[in-house]
């Protein structure tokens, strides 16, 4: 079954649950998923928790905080992955890892976040990685505590590359405290 109406996109359905989806099964569907009229969505919203799908990722795309993921939800996620990556089709495998590559550098967010995975990488010592997995990202708070500096405005003498800048520091934090 295939249908256009109201759209340039040419959309494929299936029959699934005794009722017809769309299937997304190409970058472009993806992309012109706000074009798709409301009422052929499978669910207009879903709760963040008591799903199959890992609630860390129903509550990022929560931005409202209501406990619901909406339409618009999904929509902006879509637009924002638009942004930072060179192609929606990164997105179509379901990988449990993103290839550096992949993010589109020639865009402010998109290079932010290329630099921001790079340092995550560089962190938990995988300098030379080539992607970025879930497992990376899953627990970054405690990468903060390890790291030179760490945004609480303390300068550690583990921080200084060299012996005499140590020094100074262990001097410094013992005539201030």
């Amino acid at each position: 079954m295939e249908n256009t109406i109201g759209t340039t996109h040419r959309w494929r359905f299936c029959r699934l649950g005794g009722f017809d989806q769309v299937r997304l099964e190409t970058a472009e569907d993806i992309r012109h998923l706000g074009e798709l009229d409301q009422k052929l969505w499978a669910a207009l919203s879903c709760p963040v928790n008591g799903l199959e799908i890992d609630n860390k990722t129903l509550a990022m795309l929560d931005s409202d905080e209501d406990g619901r993921v909406r339409v618009q939800e999904i929509l902006s996620a879509v637009s924002w992955a638009g942004s930072v990556l060179k192609s929606l089709n990164t997105l179509l495998p379901g990988a449990s890892e993103l290839p550096l590559d992949a993010l589109d550098d020639s865009r402010p967010e998109g290079a932010q976040l290329l630099a921001s995975a790079k340092q995550l990488l560089a962190y938990l010592g995988k300098s030379d990685a080539e992607s970025v997995s879930i497992q990376d990202v899953t627990d970054t708070g405690t990468l903060l505590h390890e790291s030179k500096f760490n945004g609480d405005g303390i300068i550690a003498v583990h921080s200084a590359d060299d012996e005499p800048t140590q020094k100074l520091i262990e001097e410094v934090m013992a005539c201030a405290g």
